[in-house]
C-alpha cells in the first residue's frame, strides 16, 4: 500500500477521464510541514469543482455500474470506528507484521515523516494529498478479493466441488475497491510515473498473494483484514481533517462529487457531499475488515461463507461492518 507522485519532464499528461479542472505543476502545489519535497513525485492532475471559469463536471457517469451497490443506512455508517484484532496465533503475528511493513512503505514513498502520522492535527494534508493516497491505495486494495476468488475458482473447477459461496463475495469486494478507485480518478487524472508505480507495485502484489493464497489462504484473509484496518484508519483521518476543516474545497458547499458514485452507492439528494461519500467508503473498508477476519477464522476447505444469503445475494455488507474483529468459527458452528 503505497502512493506515488508524478514528475512532469516538460510534456502533456495523457488524458483518462473528460474531467474539468486545473492542472497544477509540482511547483505550485504547496505541502505542510513534515510532508518532504519528496512529494512533488505524487503530483498529477487535480480536478477542483470549485475553481473559477472552470466548466462544470458532466452529470453523466463514465461507465455503467455492472455490480450495484446494496447501500448503506445511516447507522451503520456513523458508527464505523478503527479497531484492531490482537494476533494470537503465529500466523496472525506474520500477517500482521506484513501490514506494518506495507504501512511504513506507503507513509516512506509519500514523505509523510513520523511525527505527522502520529499527530495529524500538527500537518493536514492537503485534497491533492489525499486523492494520489486513496488512488495508490485503491489499485492495490482491488487485488486481493481477486486473486483469492480466482484460486477459488480454479480449485472449484477443478475439483469438481462447489465453493461454499465464498467466490461471490470475494469478487464483490474486489469490484467495490476497485469502483472506490474509479470514483477518485473522476477527480484526479496520475502522471505516467504514478501509473508505472501501480504497474510494478500490482504485479509484484497480485504474484505475492497468488503464491501466498495457495500456501496460505488464512493467513491472507487475516493480512487483507489488516490492510483494512489501516484502510479504516485512514478515511477516519480525512474525516476529521474535514471536519475541522482543513480541507476547505472538499467542504464547500458547492462542491460536487463524481456522478459515478450517486448511481453506485444509490446517494439521495441532500446526502451527496464528499464528506458522505468517505463515509460510504469507510462503511465499505469496515465491511471488508470485518469480512476478511471472519473468513481468516474459518476452516477454508469446508466451512460455507457466512456472509451468503439464502437466496445466493452476498449480504456481507452490513453484518462484517459491525463485526470489526470478525465472526468467530465457534460462534458460527453453534447458530
Amino acid at each position: 500500500m503505497v502512493s506515488l507522485f508524478t514528475i512532469r519532464f516538460g510534456f502533456p499528461l495523457r488524458p483518462n477521464f473528460a474531467v474539468s479542472g486545473p492542472t497544477f505543476r509540482s511547483s505550485q502545489l504547496r505541502f505542510p510541514r513534515g510532508f518532504s519535497r519528496q512529494s512533488a513525485l505524487l503530483s498529477g492532475t487535480h480536478s477542483d469543482t470549485n475553481a473559477p471559469d472552470q466548466p462544470k463536471r458532466a452529470t453523466q457517469p463514465t461507465l455503467h455500474v455492472t455490480w450495484p451497490h446494496n447501500g448503506w443506512e445511516d447507522s451503520v455508517v456513523l458508527h464505523v470506528v478503527p479497531s484492531h484484532r490482537k494476533p494470537v496465533t503465529a500466523g496472525d503475528h506474520v500477517a500482521w507484521r506484513l501490514t506494518k511493513l506495507c504501512r511504513w512503505a506507503m507513509d516512506l514513498v509519500t514523505g509523510m515523516k513520523p511525527k505527522q502520522r502520529d499527530n495529524p492535527a500538527a500537518s493536514p494534508l492537503t485534497e491533492t494529498q489525499w486523492l494520489v493516497r486513496f488512488i495508490f491505495l485503491e489499485s492495490i486494495a482491488g487485488v486481493p478479493g481477486m486473486v483469492a476468488g480466482t484460486v477459488r475458482h480454479l480449485h472449484s473447477i477443478r475439483r469438481f466441488k462447489h465453493d461454499q459461496g465464498w467466490i461471490k463475495t470475494l469478487l464483490e469486494e474486489s469490484y467495490n475497491e476497485r469502483m472506490h478507485l474509479l470514483t477518485f480518478l473522476e477527480m484526479y487524472k496520475p502522471g505516467w510515473m504514478m501509473k508505472l508505480m501501480v504497474f510494478a507495485a500490482q504485479g509484484i502484489f497480485y504474484n505475492t498473494m497468488f503464491i501466498s493464497y495457495l500456501v496460505s489462504p488464512g493467513i491472507c484473509h487475516r493480512f487483507v483484514g489488516y490492510l483494512e484496518e489501516e484502510a479504516v484508519h485512514t478515511y477516519t483521518r480525512c474525516l476529521l481533517e474535514l471536519d475541522s476543516g482543513s480541507l476547505p474545497q472538499w467542504a464547500s458547499p458547492g462542491f460536487e462529487i463524481p456522478s459515478i458514485a450517486i448511481k453506485y452507492w444509490n446517494m439521495r439528494e441532500g446526502r451527496r457531499t464528499m464528506r458522505d461519500l468517505l463515509l460510504y467508503i469507510r462503511a465499505d473498508e469496515a465491511s471488508h475488515r470485518g469480512v476478511n477476519h471472519t473468513l481468516g477464522n474459518l476452516d477454508q476447505a469446508s466451512d460455507p461463507n457466512p456472509f451468503l444469503k439464502k437466496d445466493g445475494q452476498a449480504g456481507h455488507m452490513h453484518a462484517a461492518a459491525a463485526s470489526p474483529q470478525g465472526l468467530e468459527r465457534r460462534g458460527l458452528s453453534n447458530s
